[in-house]
């Protein structure tokens, strides 16, 4: 959503100045924000309507006539829980909000159930060997082993496609010929799959400088042994909103230090701190990146995705991390496989 901007408002605004921005606004509705742009409110034109039949002046600021407690939700949140939030609670629009508070977008219920087809590209990264899984991966590619009751890829297929995503570009190399005559041409899916060939392997990046069409649009790249419910939709309009060149969704990683920690100045100890909980983010392997990024990409090069965003930040290219709470797992050994199979039934829909 390009405009949010337009329909922004503050408590010092007008009841006046609030309604020419609703009337000139398709979606009937503008959000109040604080001075450090957190959403605090909403108001629409029934608000503003019973404000003034108890006789508010319409050059009255909009302090006591804007709703505080509307129906808010995280740019995490799966679109699914969203639709239901939104006919739960009959409302028709819900603001979407990052981490910090911040809008990010309006969600529609009816635009919501009625996702059209959307031209960005994604790219699964498919050509691994798999090693740590094996014997599974012995003579069956890791995307293609099953976790619930379909290959790990065609689940993340169907997850794109179900927001409306349809156009898939699938990087193989380790038996690609087993993934190429599952998926075809993605008729069957509902889905335009095309094929990048890795003669070596190139890393999580390197197949990117192999696409035959570069997309003119920012794109998903994600490796191919994911499983996860993150709200594709969200993530590409925060890249969209926040115009950055590359964004990488970031999970939460806590270590716990097993033991006393002892802080030594001198030989003399300063503290003891035990067992200390130590809280990173990693690096989710989904991403969105912008076509011009394509230009740091070595051509038919080894090239992970790291490198690439290390040469983005030292060339002072804008990038942004996208944490992810909701169900994220990625498939590299025996026991998050196991871990999968106990899972799926519980977080994605099955046939």
């Amino acid at each position: 959503m390009k405009n949010i901007q337009n329909i922004i408002v503050k408590t010092t605004d007008t009841i006046k100045e609030t309604l020419q921005i609703i009337d000139t606004q398709a979606l009937r509705i503008a959000v109040v924000i604080d001075d450090e742009k957190k959403v605090i409110g909403t108001i629409c034109d029934g608000d503003i309507r019973r404000a003034i039949l108890k006789g508010f002046d319409v050059n009255e600021p909009i302090e006591d006539v804007y709703f505080r407690t509307p129906t808010i939700c995280n740019i995490n949140e799966p679109i699914e829980k969203i639709i239901q939030i939104a006919i739960s609670k009959k409302v028709y629009q819900i603001p979407i909000i990052d981490d910090n508070g911040h809008l990010v977008k309006i969600e529609d219920l009816g635009n919501m159930l009625s996702l059209t087809n959307r031209p960005n590209e994604v790219i699964l990264m498919a050509g691994g060997l798999g090693t740590r899984l094996r014997p599974l991966t012995q003579n069956t590619p890791k995307p293609l082993l099953k976790v619930g009751n379909q290959p790990i890829l065609e689940t993340i297929i169907n997850n794109f496609s179900k927001y409306g995503f349809k156009n898939i570009t699938i990087s193989v190399n380790y038996k690609s010929e087993m993934i190429m005559n599952y998926f075809g041409d993605g008729s069957k899916f509902d889905v335009n799959i095309s094929y990048v060939h890795e003669d070596d392997r190139l890393g999580t990046a390197g197949a990117l400088s192999l696409l035959k069409n570069k997309p003119n649009q920012p794109f998903f790249v994600m490796n191919a042994d994911l499983l996860t419910n993150v709200n594709f939709v969200h993530l590409l309009d925060y890249h969209i909103v926040e115009n950055t060149n590359a964004t990488m969704c970031v999970r939460e990683y806590d270590f716990q230090v097993p033991y006393g920690v002892i802080e030594v100045d001198n030989q003399q100890i300063t503290s003891i701190i035990e067992k200390p909980l130590h809280k990173f983010f990693v690096n989710a392997g989904i991403y969105v990146l912008s076509p011009k990024v394509l230009d740091n990409i070595p051509h038919n090069t080894f090239y992970d995705m790291p490198t690439l965003f290390d040469e983005l930040i030292k060339g002072n290219q804008k990038v942004l991390s996208f944490p992810i709470h909701e169900y994220w797992l990625d498939i590299g050994r025996i026991s998050d496989f196991e871990q999968a199979q106990t899972e799926y039934d519980d977080v994605f829909e099955t046939k």
